[in-house]
């Protein structure tokens, strides 16, 4: 009974499919691919931001210690 089939999603994606029609999922996929797009970007210029400032340590220290 709690067991998720092949059937039971594709009558879902067909009831889906119903409510929203196609062009309004087409909309929406393409808002959820964009966003996240811009997550997966704003991770990694953070990641390269931390990278830079890291190092600006490292060299920093280590022109106090010469």
């Amino acid at each position: 009974m709690g067991e998720i089939s092949i059937t039971k999603l594709l009558v879902v994606a067909a009831l889906i499919i119903l409510v929203f029609g196609t062009k309004k999922l087409r909309t929406l996929g393409g808002d959820l691919g964009s966003a996240i797009k811009g997550f997966k970007k704003a991770m990694n210029e953070d990641d390269d931001s931390a990278k830079k400032n890291h190092r600006r340590r490292r060299s920093a220290g280590a022109e106090a210690l010469s």
